[in-house]
């Protein structure tokens, strides 16, 4: 359970997993701030600052890719910490997302929302 609320911010088109994640986060004691699309998500990131994004990267109107570019670019937000949850594999694409600044690049297929939390909890200490 994290100390101090973190504000963390979903950015996932999939309706089951982002209210999987979000209620997985909220009960780890965070404020939870959620999108289902890329360009809503980077308006949320830019007016709200959260500590961190879990970002998918295939997602309607603006992929998670274009979304990484555009807060990376911005002082405000070029300072949060982004993790890239997705289910693109390819070492192309994890390259992409990491050369980018994303700090870390999930498969979601590999990992249990527990184990997220756990990274994310990693990330921010």
């Amino acid at each position: 359970m994290s100390q101090t609320k973190h504000k963390i911010l979903i950015i996932e088109d999939d309706a089951f997993l982002l209210t999987m994640y979000s209620t997985k986060f909220e009960l780890e004691g965070y404020e939870v701030l959620t999108s289902d699309e890329g360009d809503r998500g980077l308006k949320l990131a830019q007016k709200e600052n959260p500590d961190i994004i879990l970002l998918d990267v295939l997602l309607p109107k603006m992929n998670g890719f274009e979304v990484l570019k555009e807060l990376k670019k911005n002082d405000k937000t070029k300072d949060i910490k982004v993790l890239l949850l997705t289910n693109l594999s390819q070492r192309g694409e994890v390259q992409q997302g990491l050369d980018l600044g994303a700090i870390d690049y999930l498969i979601k297929a590999h990992y249990m929302p527990s184990e997220v939390v756990e990274r994310v909890e990693k990330i921010l200490k």
